[in-house]
């Protein structure tokens, strides 16, 4: 009986730590931007409005990176996470030109936080 009541309390609270360690994990691998230009993201254009980026851990320092709107995924790439000397003071999303007038977003800070998301690497 007593291993049964053992067994059923490490249970309980490894399920009750579940959601939490998911939820700090969700919140550490994406952030949301806005452009207000129309943008690339490989051969991708965005336009104007609000995103997500959500990225994982591809190995070898690099990540996977989806960027979604309304939900749905609209561009995938390569990049990686490139530290700060400071937390970021707000959200912004660096942009260069490309040999064909396009924009393509090369970088991505998200505001209090102290990593970068470079796209493209």
């Amino acid at each position: 009986m007593h291993t049964r009541l053992m067994s059923l309390a490490l249970l309980t609270l490894a399920v009750a730590t579940i959601p939490f360690a998911v939820a700090r994990n969700g919140n550490k691998n994406e952030g949301n931007f806005t452009i207000q230009d129309k943008v690339r993201i490989g051969s991708t254009e965005l336009r104007p409005g609000d995103y997500k980026a959500e990225w994982t851990d591809a190995g070898g320092g690099a990540v996977k990176v989806t960027i979604l709107q309304h939900g749905k995924t609209v561009a995938t790439t390569e990049g990686t996470l490139k530290d700060l000397q400071e937390p970021a003071a707000y959200d912004s999303v660096i942009v260069i030109p490309s040999g064909d007038n396009a924009k393509i977003i090369s970088e991505i800070d998200f505001s209090k936080r102290k990593q970068a998301l470079v796209l493209g690497s």
